[in-house]
């Protein structure tokens, strides 16, 4: 979606909200589609004092087994995004100032850009998931396994039954 800007651009203590709903589900992290349902933006360009600035709240959905255990989880992930709006700029660019050289702000872009730097690297069903046993598979989240705590070297097998 591209968003006009221009009447923002001219006139002083002059504000545009903005709600928004962007489809991701195309989007492929890890070999899946987390983005099940559509990423949300809701903010404000507003121009005080000729800087003209956004503030907003993208929030989304990520759907997707945990990273240690496996279970299915969805958790709610919500970005905040403050940015001057700028025509041009004399210095380099900036992370704080986003460029709209036609006044024209395409949300698709923004959105996607901000989500995708956002993403989980480690998406986990709770902090202190105990992950699976390496051994018996068991989900260690539902309860201890049966598998031997203490494993021997089967190289240092021979040394074990030497001290038996």
């Amino acid at each position: 979606m591209i968003v006009d800007l221009r009447k923002i651009f001219v006139n002083e203590n002059s504000s545009m909200p903005i709600e928004y709903a962007f489809d991701m589900r195309e989007v492929e992290v890890s070999g899946l589609f987390p983005l099940k349902q559509p990423v949300k933006f809701s903010g404000t360009v507003s121009n005080k004092a000729s800087l003209v600035e956004l503030k907003a709240r993208i929030s989304y959905l990520y759907e997707a087994p945990c990273d240690r255990c496996g279970v299915e989880t969805a958790r709610e992930h919500t970005v905040s995004v403050e940015k001057a709006l700028a025509v041009s700029t004399e210095s380099e660019e900036s992370d704080g100032i986003l460029l709209t050289p036609d006044r024209m702000l395409d949300l698709d872009e923004l959105i996607y850009s901000e989500v995708v730097v956002d993403l989980p690297m480690k998406h986990l069903c709770k902090e202190d998931c105990r992950g699976i046993c390496a051994k018996c598979g068991k989900n260690l989240n539902e309860g201890e396994c049966d598998c031997p705590k203490k494993e021997i070297d089967p190289r240092l097998s021979a040394l074990a039954e030497l001290l038996k």
